[in-house]
């Protein structure tokens, strides 16, 4: 019994009703969502999107990283991508810890992390600005590429935007 059966058991169901075969690696509305990897997220349901819409670039505290630069470039230049929505959320685990509190962590259980940088977010609104004003300066894409930010709430499923 492997750990994974369950989800190809769920694989196999989901497959018999698959319509999305048409679908090209283009994004629909030309959107891109950088958001967290937090399970409670639905990007394409809370912003009223289906497959095909939109790229979603997820990863610990929605933050604009370098692979996530690295990722726009394509997005924007490869498939589609005119708008990027940046959207960090409440309750956020990065929001409450630091990279010490997570190097520390890592290291009682005998791991040195040290070499990584875990962008753990001590201010939500600063760091969410912060990424804005990245992906605005990035000399990789397009000046007048539209970038906006918002927080979702995970109490309410409302999106509250952030002004950079």
């Amino acid at each position: 019994m492997s750990a994974f059966d369950d989800l190809f058991a769920a694989n196999a169901k989901y497959a018999t009703k698959f319509r999305n075969s048409d679908l090209t690696g283009r994004a629909a509305r030309g959107l891109a969502v950088v958001t967290c990897m937090d399970s409670r997220i639905d990007p394409l349901g809370l912003l009223g999107l289906k497959a095909g819409d939109a790229k979603i670039l997820r990863n610990a505290g929605a933050r604009v990283t370098d692979d996530v630069l690295r990722t726009l470039v394509l997005a924007v230049y490869l498939l589609g991508v005119e708008r990027v929505l940046v959207m960090p959320h409440t309750d956020c685990g990065m929001a409450k810890v630091t990279d010490d509190d997570v190097h520390a962590l890592t290291t009682s259980r005998g791991v040195d992390t040290r070499s990584l940088d875990f962008h753990t977010v001590p201010d939500q609104n600063a760091a969410l600005r912060h990424d804005l004003t990245r992906i605005k300066s990035s000399p990789f894409l397009p000046p007048d590429l539209p970038v906006g930010g918002a927080i979702y709430d995970v109490r309410t499923g409302k999106l509250l935007p952030v002004a950079p």
